[in-house]
């Protein structure tokens, strides 16, 4: 395992990082040997959110936590202030509110890297700071940053930061993986995976800002289930916006250079995918949600891939030639 440094967290953080929206209170036994066998595979950091499971992903966690005695390891990577139904939620007292919830579910005094689920460009970006300011002088969380903040958003809450003498955001988790996408999956998605993107890639590369990006494999179509000619045939919620938001001719294009390098390192379609997120110059931490540990450590061994400079353009379609 591959670890980075977060400023304002002292301990190192996995360069893969687990996602926890599996784990629920519904079948404790196996979450927590999910949990475990990740944990023992290298991965020190975990992500959450207020939102998942209503409440109940935090509690099953902060379960596992105080059960296993094992807090001193582990950095919690926490979301709040996501959308409800009725509004948008990007405000001081929500962030507060949120972060509050969460402390009291997990049972524990501080959270280790707090983002804000979503964000809401009609607000001002001040009165965010100065909230999640005070947050951090309380030791309530050590770090913070935003998920689906675009690059130009974070730099307008850096640069009044600055101004006012205040911590700044220190992490930015955007969607990133080698396919395009054909439409946001949802409203609000940020996604730096796209050409028009070169300028947020640059942005996060001059400052080497840490990215917990998400969705390496494009919401499954590299999953090596997707195909051409089976695209009609998936079912499930999930499967279809697969298809909805990447089953493209491109996107098909390299897929099939993926399976090609996959087959040619011995490697799978996913793992070269993940292999081509972590190869990126980017200061990269990549969210994944492994269902076993065996995916996990495929994971851990496509992390530790470094494809060249022309291998990553030939993917990409830039070139034909590696």
């Amino acid at each position: 395992m591959q670890y980075g440094k977060i400023p304002g967290v002292e301990k190192p953080v996995s360069r893969l990082v687990q996602g926890s929206v599996m784990i629920s209170s519904e079948n404790v036994p196996a979450c927590f040997t999910l949990l475990d066998e990740i944990l023992d595979a290298g991965c020190n950091t975990f992500d959450t959110a207020h939102v998942y499971g209503g409440g109940d992903n935090e509690r099953t966690f902060g379960r596992w936590l105080r059960e296993r005695g094992n807090r001193n390891k582990v950095n919690i990577i926490g979301k709040g202030a996501h959308l409800s139904q009725d509004r948008k939620r990007v405000t001081p007292w929500d962030i507060s509110s949120d972060i509050y919830d969460s402390l009291a579910r997990f049972k524990i005094d501080h959270i280790d890297i707090y983002l804000l689920h979503r964000d809401d460009p009609s607000v001002p970006v001040g009165p965010i700071v100065e909230a999640l300011n005070d947050h951090l002088k309380a030791g309530r969380i050590l770090a913070y940053g935003g998920s689906n903040w675009s690059h130009t958003r974070v730099a307008e809450a850096n640069e009044y930061a600055a101004k006012h003498g205040l911590a700044p955001f220190i992490a930015s988790s955007p969607n990133f993986t080698l396919a395009v996408q054909n439409c946001p999956p949802w409203d609000g998605c940020i996604s730096i995976s796209a050409a028009d993107q070169a300028p947020a890639r640059e942005y996060y590369g001059k400052l080497q800002m840490p990215l917990f990006t998400w969705s390496s494999l494009a919401g499954g179509f590299f999953s090596g289930r997707l195909r051409r000619d089976n695209i009609s045939t998936f079912e499930t919620y999930l499967d279809k916006l697969a298809v909805t938001v990447y089953a493209n001719d491109d996107n098909f294009k390299r897929l099939d250079r993926v399976q090609q390098l996959a087959d040619e390192k011995g490697l799978s379609i996913p793992q070269i995918a993940t292999a081509y997120v972590m190869s990126y110059p980017l200061n990269i931490f990549a969210l994944v949600g492994c269902q076993t540990s065996a995916e996990y450590k495929a994971n851990v061994a496509a992390s530790e891939v470094r494809l060249t400079a022309a291998e990553m353009a030939w993917l990409e379609l830039k070139s034909d030639s590696r």
